[in-house]
């Protein structure tokens, strides 16, 4: 690749055709999690909102928004991600791709671009939903986009190895069913992890969605369970340990050519 200039005609071919796919399922890409969203608001909110009125000093139902976006925002990442580099690989255009005048990093860029702009949009539209149902203050709206779309980008990325990983279309829902939801829920999204007993509280400590949370928590309340810095650290270091994998996925063409 020496001498490559960037294409970035390339990266938004690529971009735009996973765009587009977006558009044609749109039913399935933006209203289903917003439905999803909103049912968990009148169950979540109303069952457990009446029983227990607020956690930390947030009222309930607003305790649990950032919860809720993570969720949807780590599920459609991993699945928007995977879904597009598995289709090319599955139809066998992923050839054309790879003899293409496009690098391995520009191709990362087109794919994961476009899972990141689905979910911070999907993101963006479950926020506006969650304060028609309730009051959501914002103490930093910056932090909080930063959180939005590095979350995002991280695990769009994972979702991208997923991708390439996956043999078949039962392997692509495999991840985030038998992975992330549970990680959720346990994450942390629906409660503090301060409420929990020992030992439970000090394990939560290593999933790693406790960090996605908390942090994303933490802009919109001004207080998570662990320290913003960490929540940060933890979500970079996933995301370099992400990029490590996929450069090692384009040098040795793991599952890419075979």
């Amino acid at each position: 690749m020496s001498g490559h200039s960037f294409n970035a005609h390339g990266v938004w071919a690529i971009y735009r055709f996973e765009m587009a796919r977006a558009l044609r399922t749109l039913w399935q890409s933006l209203v289903t999690p917003v439905i999803t969203t909103s049912l968990y608001f009148v169950v979540f909110g109303g069952a457990i909102g009446s029983r227990m009125q607020t956690v930390d000093g947030v009222g309930y139902g607003s305790f649990i928004v950032p919860g809720l976006i993570m969720m949807s925002l780590l599920t459609q990442s991993i699945s928007n991600a995977s879904i597009g580099i598995y289709f090319p690989k599955f139809t066998g255009t992923i050839y054309e791709l790879l003899s293409a005048p496009v690098s391995a990093m520009e191709m990362v860029l087109g794919y994961v671009g476009a899972a990141t702009t689905k979910s911070v949009i999907l993101g963006l539209i479950i926020l506006i939903t969650a304060m028609l149902f309730v009051p959501l203050p914002i103490a930093h709206p910056f932090a909080m986009l930063a959180f939005l779309v590095l979350t995002s980008v991280t695990f769009s990325l994972f979702g991208f190895i997923i991708g390439v990983w996956a043999k078949g279309f039962e392997q692509l829902n495999f991840v985030p069913a038998l992975l992330i939801t549970p990680l959720t829920f346990l994450g942390g999204a629906f409660y503090s992890i301060s409420m929990l007993p020992q030992p439970w509280q000090t394990i939560s400590l290593f999933n790693p969605v406790v960090y996605l949370v908390s942090g994303f928590r933490w802009s919109f309340f001004d207080k998570g369970d662990v320290s913003v810095g960490i929540s940060l650290g933890v979500t970079a270091l996933f995301m370099i340990l992400c990029l490590s994998v996929i450069a090692w996925i384009f040098k040795t063409g793991y599952r890419l050519k075979s």
